[in-house]
C-alpha cells in the first residue's frame, strides 16, 4: 500500500516517535543510509519558494545514494494547465517518491489520489509536517523528553507552522498554548483534531489571545512570521495587528518564570515577529532546528520508502 505524508494525521503516536528516533540514530551515523536511496529518485514540485525544505531534500537524496529533480511549478506542463492528476500519473512512473512545495492542501490531496508513489507535503497553505517533525526532534534533543513540556506559539494562529505544531505536540503528549488575535486563530477543525490526540497522550491544548498568558510556565517558545507567502497584500494590516504585541522578544522570553527555550522555523523577519537579540541570543535552538531538518528528511525518506 502505498504511504502519503500530508499531514501530522497521517501519523500516529508510535509513528512519530519512530521517526524521531531513526532520525537521531542517523545523525549520530548508527544507521546507515549512504546508499538506501540508491537508484532512487525525488520528484519535488515547488509551486513557492525555498531554502530549508528544497535544500534538506537535495542533499538527503544526495547523501543517501539518490537523485532529486527540481521543478518548478512553471517549468512544468502545469504551468500551461495540465491536470495536477494526470501529472501524478505520468511523474509516479517514473520516480519514487514525490515531495511538493504548494498553496493548497487540496492539491496535495490531488496529487496522492492519483499517484502510485508516496507524496510527501514539504509545506501547504494548511500543514508543514515535516518542519514540525523536525522541531519535535530537536526539542528531545534539546530536554531528553517530549511529554509534559509546554510550548507557546505566539503570532499568526492560522498558519501551517501554528496548526502542525497543535496536533504535533498534541500527538506526542506536549502541552501548547496558542496566542494569537482572535481574528487569526487556528482553524476549528485544527483545533478539535489537536484536542483528540490530547485527549490519548494527556496534552493540554490552550488558545488564548494574551502571549504573557500564553508563555507562563513555557519550556519552549515558538514563532512564525506574520505574513505568510502568498498574504503580502494583508501586509500593513498583519503588522499593525501584531506588533507589538505578539512579537517576541528578551522581556517576553524572562517572563516565563523558568528558562526558556526560543524556535523559529524560519525564515525570521527580524523586528517583526521576533527581536534579532532573541533569535541570537542564548536561548535560541534555531540553528539546530534547522539544521534537523536535514536529518529527519532522511528518516521520512527512508520510512515512507519501506512501509
Amino acid at each position: 500500500m502505498v504511504r502519503h505524508l500530508l499531514s501530522i494525521l497521517d501519523l500516529t503516536k508510535e509513528e512519530v516517535l519512530l521517526l524521531i528516533d531513526q532520525a537521531i540514530k542517523i545523525k549520530s551515523g548508527v544507521i546507515d543510509v549512504s546508499r538506501y536511496m540508491e537508484n532512487k529518485v525525488l520528484a519535488m514540485i515547488f509551486q513557492k519558494p525555498s531554502t530549508r525544505t528544497r535544500i534538506s531534500f537535495e542533499v538527503a537524496m544526495l547523501q543517501m545514494g539518490g537523485h532529486a529533480l527540481y521543478l518548478g511549478w512553471d517549468q512544468l506542463q502545469l504551468g500551461r494547465g495540465e491536470t495536477i492528476a494526470d501529472t501524478a500519473r505520468v511523474l509516479s512512473r517514473y520516480v519514487d517518491v514525490i515531495m511538493a512545495r504548494v498553496y493548497t492542501q487540496d492539491t496535495l490531496h490531488e496529487l496522492a489520489k492519483y499517484s502510485r508513489v508516496p507524496v510527501i507535503n514539504g509545506l501547504s497553505d494548511k500543514y508543514h509536517p515535516v518542519q514540525i517533525l523536525s522541531d519535535l526532534l530537536t526539542i528531545y534533543e534539546k530536554f531528553g523528553k517530549l511529554s509534559g513540556l509546554t510550548l507557546a506559539y505566539v503570532g499568526d494562529g492560522g498558519n501551517n507552522v501554528c496548526h502542525s505544531l497543535l496536533i504535533g505536540c498534541a500527538t506526542v503528549g506536549i502541552n501548547i498554548n496558542v496566542a494569537s488575535p482572535a481574528k487569526y486563530r487556528p482553524d476549528e477543525d485544527v483545533i478539535k483534531a489537536a484536542m483528540e490526540r490530547a485527549r490519548k497522550s494527556g496534552a493540554v491544548v490552550k488558545i488564548t489571545e494574551d502571549p504573557l498568558d500564553a508563555v507562563k510556565g513555557a519550556d519552549i517558545i515558538y514563532t512564525d512570521t506574520f505574513v505568510s507567502m502568498g498574504m503580502e497584500d494583508e501586509r500593513e494590516e498583519r503588522i499593525r495587528t501584531f506588533i507589538p504585541r505578539y512579537q517576541v522578544t528578551t522581556e517576553l522570553l524572562n517572563s516565563t518564570g523558568k528558562k526558556t527555550v526560543f524556535m523559529h522555523c524560519l525564515p525570521a523577519h527580524r523586528g517583526e515577529e521576533v527581536t534579532s537579540d532573541v533569535i541570537d541570543g542564548e536561548s535560541s535552538i534555531v540553528w539546530d532546528q534547522a539544521e534537523n531538518r536535514l536529518h529527519m528528511q532522511k528518516a521520512i525518506l527512508r520510512w515512507i520508502i519501506n512501509v
